[in-house]
């Protein structure tokens, strides 16, 4: 289907559903929150009859400034609801145990298409942000849709945080657009980035081991493994640990940075990169995400050399390719 018969097939089935469920992935950040509470008020404010979720089991505490998700609701509620998965490229990342007992399934995301499941799937890698998704959907259908100042705030915050504060690459005209038409519900920005960016001393301090203790490999890779006994020391969560990748963004000939950080059965690792895609490491490694945005998880120490040096091969082959890199 085309992108406006997809989305008209989408605002159909919302029209036709009574009780509507919204769903995201595990380890919530800015865009499936944003997205999902996005979504849920739009719904609301256009349909006051309907009853409409935001529903997922593990939270994040520093994006309680958005809003808040919804108690758990009965099996029963599920067999009668739509249920819409935001910014879940994976259908076993969901973070909700009882999605697939709803009466129909839709997929929205903006990364690559890996798992197309749903009834209906809604897919555009060409927005880097699932938020984006959301407010292009709205102003398709703004004659029928509504929004309140809460809502487009979520969707501005997850914009903000999947694209690195506008600065990765997927930065278009019409998602400028689409953050000019949220600003005109009176979003505070300076209250948005206060409530994402101020930190715990504790966290620049990490910070500042983190840049002292980083590692290189021969063709431009940054990495450093944060242990349980490092995050302990600091008085930090794995949010904080996780949200330091962008800590190694800007050093000059590595041009993918990596972050390696232990949970208690396995090691989360978040990878970014810019000129080259590094899609492929968290694709190898139990993951996936953005071409130059990903996550993947390994379990040992073998592991993350491995790893490393695979990332050191796609950066080698670059460069070895192209011109123009910093």
């Amino acid at each position: 289907m085309a992108d406006l018969e997809l989305k008209k097939a989408i605002l159909d089935k919302i029209k036709e559903y009574d009780s509507i469920i919204i769903a995201r992935h595990i380890r919530p950040d800015g865009d499936c929150m944003g997205s999902s509470l996005g979504l849920r008020d739009i719904l609301r404010t256009s349909f006051p009859n309907k009853k409409i979720y935001s529903i997922g089991k593990s939270g994040a505490d520093y994006l309680k400034f958005i809003g808040t998700e919804d108690s758990e609701v009965s099996e029963d509620i599920y067999k009668e609801s739509l249920i819409i998965a935001v910014d879940t490229s994976v259908k076993d990342r969901i973070d909700n145990d009882n999605v697939l007992k709803g009466k129909e399934l839709i997929k929205i995301d903006h990364h690559l298409n890996v798992d197309p499941y749903g009834d209906i799937c809604y897919v555009r890698t060409d927005f880097p942000a699932a938020c984006c998704i959301i407010a292009d959907f709205y102003d398709t259908f703004k004659d029928e849709l509504k929004m309140t100042k809460d809502g487009a705030t979520a969707l501005f915050c997850g914009m903000v945080t999947d694209t690195g504060r506008f600065r990765y690459a997927g930065m278009t005209k019409r998602v400028y657009e689409l953050v000019g038409m949220l600003m005109e519900y009176g979003i505070d920005t300076e209250f948005v980035f206060s409530n994402l960016y101020i930190r715990e001393s504790g966290a620049l301090k990490l910070e500042g081991w983190v840049l002292n203790n980083y590692k290189e490999t021969p063709n431009g890779v940054a990495y450093i493994h944060l242990t349980k006994k490092i995050i302990k020391k600091y008085g930090l969560t794995y949010d904080d640990a996780a949200a330091l990748v962008n800590s190694l963004d800007s050093i000059k000939g590595n041009l993918i940075w990596i972050i390696f950080i232990d949970l208690d059965d396995q090691i989360r690792v978040r990878v970014r990169s810019r000129y080259v895609e590094c899609v492929a490491v968290g694709q190898k490694y139990r993951g996936g995400g953005h071409p130059r945005a990903c996550g993947a998880t390994v379990y040992n120490k073998k592991e993350i050399k491995e790893l490393v040096e695979y990332a050191d091969s796609i950066v080698k082959e670059y460069k070895a390719n192209n011109e123009g890199w910093l």
